[in-house]
């Protein structure tokens, strides 16, 4: 699925209250600038057999009371698998739209960051992708999405008022 497509299908599975569709279309250059600068369409993300996104908690060696949360995204189901240590059948990978993982981020309240490995075989290198960095660009796209001029029927002066 290409990116466009990708965004077609979270527009289309949003729920039908009138607000979210609308808001996905209109962060939809946001989430597609991102997944472009990334090398996958689709990564597999680890979950719980119902679904939940295995998130780990880092802490910063020199700090360790630092933490953050990270949610890791895999190019191959190889590396995912490779990445547990110990194979647990409570978990598995599956395959997610990329422009999918980064809305999911502006969910998931708990977690900092998503890491993007690109190359498959090398889980050391990895683009992290900050919750709060996203949520900033959603904003700003928003607040210019509702500053945009509107458009007025053409059958109506636009001195109606």
């Amino acid at each position: 699925m290409d990116l466009t497509q990708q965004i077609q299908a979270l527009i289309d599975n949003a729920p039908a209250d009138g607000t979210t569709p609308k808001m996905v279309e209109a962060i939809a250059p946001v989430l597609t600038t991102l997944a472009s600068q990334l090398h996958h369409s689709d990564y597999h993300i680890l979950q719980t057999l119902d679904q939940g996104w295995v998130v780990t908690t880092l802490s910063n060696r020199a700090q360790p009371e630092v933490e953050k949360n990270v949610v890791y995204a895999f190019p191959t189901l190889k590396d995912a698998a490779d990445f547990q240590s110990n194979w647990d059948p409570q978990i598995i990978a599956m395959p997610v739209p990329v422009t999918h993982i980064l809305f999911q981020m502006l969910a998931l309240d708990t977690v900092n960051s998503t890491v993007f490995f690109d190359t498959p075989g090398n889980l050391t290198a990895g683009t992290e992708v900050r919750r709060e960095d996203l949520q900033r660009l959603v904003q700003t796209q928003l607040q210019h999405t509702q500053s945009a001029p509107r458009s007025y029927p053409s059958n109506l002066p636009p001195d109606i008022a």
